[in-house]
């Protein structure tokens, strides 16, 4: 079967440069990725182990315009500049196609599988595979697919090794949950659980959560159908309590237990 992991989420930006400020001015390093130059996109970085934060922004409006698969570049024009808004969050697989299959199965419409390269900032090219998934659920966007070029062992010590992935100033911090606000939390639930291979660990009327690995996806009744927050653990007395508000999204600091 293949593996899910929960890999990054992707947020929409008009301004990157100003993601970096709010962020080191709260302790968080984040850093300009690099650019798609298939999609015309580019993005800056904010890792928390593996797991990590795209802020995403448009870099050529008629390169992205033209875009035909990629649904996450596709919503990213029509979101942007208006609605600076969490977009969905990123399964990582270690068998893109057994997802692919499973999927389509289900009666999912899923793009072609792309291969999807940038160069990051010191000229290293970084390559994946990943696939989109057209239409949602109760208004909500379905996840996109990733698969990473290498292990997730190898991955990691090269990013630590690049100083990519390193201690935050303010102190260890996890990205633990998302959380979307929806019509219908347990159906929406179970429907991903169903879709993803997931495990619903709590369901009521109000509000139902999935386990992916070590981390959570929070569902909580609400009319806007879409990702509102993502909650971090902390070690740091400087982030413990703290929300940053980027955009129309929220970075919840909580006390690890």
């Amino acid at each position: 079967m293949a593996s899910k992991q929960w890999d990054h989420l992707v947020h929409y930006i008009n301004d990157l440069d100003n993601v970096v400020e709010v962020f080191g001015e709260n302790g968080l390093i984040a850093f300009k990725g690099g650019s798609h130059k298939d999609w015309g996109t580019f993005n800056t970085l904010s890792y928390f182990g593996l797991t990590y934060i795209e802020f995403l922004g448009i870099e050529s409006p008629e390169l992205a315009r033209s875009t035909g698969y990629n649904l996450v570049v596709k919503d990213a024009v029509a979101a942007l500049p208006e609605h600076e808004v969490l977009s969905r969050v990123v399964i990582r697989t270690d068998d893109i196609e057994a997802m692919a299959a499973s999927l389509t199965a289900a009666g999912l419409t899923l793009s072609p599988i792309m291969d999807g390269k940038r160069l990051d900032m010191s000229g290293s090219l970084i390559e994946w595979r990943m696939m989109t998934i057209a239409g949602d659920f109760g208004g909500l966007v379905y996840p996109f697919i990733i698969q990473w070029k290498g292990t997730d062992e190898e991955r990691l010590a090269r990013l630590t090794a690049s100083g990519l992935v390193r201690p935050h100033p303010a102190g260890h911090a996890e990205i633990r949950r998302a959380v979307f606000h929806v019509s219908d939390p347990a159906a929406a639930a179970r429907q991903w659980a169903n879709l993803f291979g997931l495990e619903v660990v709590e369901s009521t009327d109000t509000s139902a959560v999935l386990r992916i690995g070590d981390k959570f996806y929070d569902f909580v009744k609400g009319e806007e159908n879409r990702f509102m927050q993502v909650i971090l653990d902390t070690d740091s007395e400087l982030l413990a309590g703290q929300t940053i508000r980027i955009g129309e999204g929220e970075y919840v600091f909580q006390a690890s237990n």
